[in-house]
């Protein structure tokens, strides 16, 4: 592990205050090519009226913006090293747990890898299960499963809990008994869909998205009726603009996005049917807008020789209405996608404050590499930066909003195209930043990766798997292949960094206790100062953690923090699947670069609560 500070700390001249939208309830090195940082002015503020925490975690986020900040502050910089293990439980499954416990009034809900369990713990009665609910999803889903099969957690809404199972239904159970509402049927695996992520629930719509790039099933996001479970209506990522909700209110900011029927023009005739653009990451929501964003993922197959123009509306971001779905505005962070560079992550919402006026914005680190910040009203991109060692493109054009591919990288038939970087998991994948009001910096999990990579032709049948692409990754500059950085989004800076043997494959959580928490794939997990990044605690769990931690209070009153150890995911399939170390080429490519995984950790899943005596 390696501490860095970048530079003394840059100075705060700006006072910030999250924006915590409605809560539900409760320096790493660039490439010489890429633009050095692009600074936006003012601070970020909002009323604090706007603010609440009552100690409780409804989504996998806690918060519609996303922060997965809390305001809790009994655990502190000052005391953190005391916290000790509450209690456990052990799932006795080997995929990844990638999870976010949810907890309200007193009692804790998580789900489990396949198969999909949904547990209830009575926080008073602390280890002992209240209920448990079994799905019993169909075992032919694993084999659709690009990288494990893995569940990203559930979402609590008016006294139900609803989530996914992996083999294609979104299921709604009564949080006090455990009977199931509803179950709707949403995907379907014999084309290669599946669902992993984590719904939303907005004005009694559950928002639920589909998995299966590599397969070739084509995006879509679902809206489902809370009370019936009956599908609303249902946006997909290709097609003609009637299928993609595109209608009179589509303004996006960019000339790029803007024309007739793209998801069709900008493919090769028919390809979009097949084109990807899942959306199994990650949704945020402002109320005061009555607008909804998340990203669609990587259009497919990877070997881009096979679909030649942008291929609209992949590896980008939507801005929708709640209430019938239809788009806003779009912006693309990678058209024409050549390095499986999803679009799914996730985004925080705060306002900027310039000159006496707020701007709503966005954050967002991208797997292209880049940290954005884009206003969320219209889409306009106000910076972009590397947050990681680029070559594979040259910067974002904030006039045209297009980003600046590097020509010599470009995969092709017959050539093996080297040091791309970042690989394709990106500067950053899945695993969820946090951000803190209190420092005004954003904490990140991410990646330092490249990879070597060839492409050839691939031919689809349904169900089976859609790539083209022979890939080898390995790590990145200084040899560490992840990172946990502090990063300002104003100043487009880190400010400090840690960096970590493989990929930060965790979430992140922020407290008011200026503490945050992050795992390792060894299975380290750890508390550190918000401030600069000094390790104030770590605890060895049995597994890696690939799980997002959160924080809540006990009925008692004792603030308490959780995290799932369970090694798996697409970084850690090598243990979870038990692939074959010296096989470069296994979990896409990904193995090449974790072939020692297994030296340092073992498969198995428990959850961790944590305390103060």
């Amino acid at each position: 592990m390696d501490v860095t500070e970048a530079g003394p700390g840059f100075p705060k001249t700006y006072a910030l205050t999250v924006l915590m939208l409605s809560l539900m309830g409760c320096s790493s090195p660039q490439s010489s090519a890429t633009p050095a940082p692009q600074f936006i002015s003012g601070k970020l503020s909002v009323p604090s009226t706007l603010y609440a925490d009552d100690g409780q975690w409804p989504m996998a986020a806690h918060d519609y913006a996303s922060t997965r900040f809390s305001g809790l502050s009994n655990i502190n910089a000052g005391n953190v090293s005391g916290l000790a293990v509450a209690w456990t439980f052990d799932t006795g499954l080997k995929p990844g747990h990638e999870a976010a416990p949810l907890v309200v009034d007193g009692v804790m809900y998580f789900t489990t890898p396949f198969p999909n369990t949904l547990y209830a713990f009575d926080l008073r009665h602390t280890g002992v299960a209240k209920w448990k609910y079994e799905p019993h999803p169909d075992s032919a889903s694993k084999a659709v499963a690009c990288c494990d099969a893995v569940n990203r957690g559930a979402a609590y809404d008016s006294g139900f809990i609803y989530y996914n199972s992996l083999d294609g239904y979104t299921i709604s159970v009564s949080a006090k008994t455990g009977q199931e509402a509803w179950k709707t049927k949403v995907a379907d695996i014999n084309k290669g869909e599946s669902l992993t992520m984590a719904p939303l629930v907005v004005k009694g719509k559950v928002l639920v998205g589909n998995s299966g790039g590599e397969f070739g099933a084509r995006g879509w996001l679902a809206a489902l009726d809370g009370t019936t479970g009956k599908e609303l209506w249902r946006a997909f990522s290709t097609g003609p603009d009637a299928d993609v909700l595109i209608g009179p209110d589509f303004h996006p900011f960019y000339e790029m996005d803007r024309g007739k029927d793209l998801g069709v023009t900008s493919w090769p005739p028919g390809a979009w049917r097949v084109g990807g653009g899942n959306v199994w990451g990650w949704l945020s929501y402002d109320p005061e807008l009555n607008l909804f964003y998340y990203g669609t993922a990587n259009p497919g197959p990877w070997n881009p020789d096979q679909r030649a123009g942008d291929n609209k509306w992949t590896s980008g971001i939507f801005a929708r209405s709640p209430d019938d779905g239809t788009a806003r505005w779009f912006y693309q962070w990678s058209p024409h996608d050549t390095f499986d560079y999803d679009g799914t992550n996730e985004q925080i919402l705060v306002d900027l404050v310039q000159q006496g006026t707020a701007r709503k914005i966005l954050l967002r680190a991208d797997r292209n590499g880049y940290f954005y910040v884009l206003d969320r009203q219209t889409g306009e991109v106000l910076s972009a930066t590397p947050f990681v060692h680029v070559t594979t493109s040259h910067g974002v054009d904030l006039q045209t909003g297009r980003l600046a591919e590097a020509k010599d990288k470009v995969p092709e038939p017959g050539k093996t195209i080297r040091d791309i970087c970042p690989a394709s998991p990106g500067g950053k994948d899945w695993q969820p930043m946090a951000f803190s009001p209190r420092t005004g910096l954003v904490y990140m999990p991410h990646n330092n990766l490249c990879q070597d990579q060839e492409v050839s032709e691939a031919g689809y049948i349904a169900g089976t798997p859609y790539l083209g692409a022979n890939v080898r990754m390995y790590p990145g500059p200084d040899g560490n292949r992840g990172a946990f950085t502090a990063w300002d989004p104003v100043t487009a800076k880190p400010v400090w960094q840690i960096k970590e043997r493989y990929p930060v494959w965790s979430g992140a959580l922020a407290t008011a206790g200026d503490v945050v928490f992050y795992g390792t794939m060894e299975g380290w997990f750890k508390a550190v100062d918000a401030r600069n990044g000094h390790v104030l605690w770590q605890f060895k769990t049995k597994s890696g953690i690939v799980g997002q931690p959160i924080t809540f209070l006990s009925p008692e009153g004792k603030q308490c923090i959780a995290v799932f150890s369970g090694v798996g995911g697409w970084a850690g399939a090598s243990v979870s699947a038990e692939l074959d170390p010296r096989d470069p080429t296994a979990a896409l490519g990904f193995n090449g670069a974790m072939s020692d995984l297994g030296q340092y950790t073992k498969a198995g899943g428990t959850l961790y609560v944590f305390s103060l005596p």
